[in-house]
């Protein structure tokens, strides 16, 4: 199992830029499939990108591509969100999630939760 914290939300006007760090602690991080998800109010998880568990793959959601990148750091055991080009609309909790089985962009693929960070963009 893996245990997975996030941090680097916060406040950011519009237009900028903020990184989310998840690190994680366990068994064999780097067979992880990781992803992230967020959840903003009113609406059920949704899923912003994932990267393989070798980083060598990534798959983003149409909302984010070109805006947001997702990196892995197997040495720190650490999974990143670089978010660029923020708008109102991405404002949110922002999970790091772990999948232990096959690459999916379904929540419900995914069986490991950090605890979220927020993340509020303002006009």
């Amino acid at each position: 199992q893996v245990q997975l914290v996030e941090s680097g939300g916060g406040l950011v006007q519009a237009g900028g830029s903020l990184r989310l760090s998840c690190g994680a602690s366990g068994r064999t991080f780097s067979s992880y499939i990781m992803g992230w998800f967020r959840q903003a109010p009113g609406k059920e998880h949704e899923f912003v990108a994932t990267i393989s568990w070798s980083g060598g793959s990534t798959y983003y959601a149409d909302s984010v591509k070109g805006r947001f990148t997702i990196s892995r750091d197997n040495a720190k055991n650490a999974v990143y969100l670089q978010m660029n080009s923020l708008k109102p609309e991405d404002t949110a909790v922002y999970y790091c999630a772990a999948n232990d089985g096959y690459w999916g962009t379904d929540s419900r693929e995914y069986n490991y939760w950090g605890q979220g960070t927020q993340v509020t963009v303002s006009s």
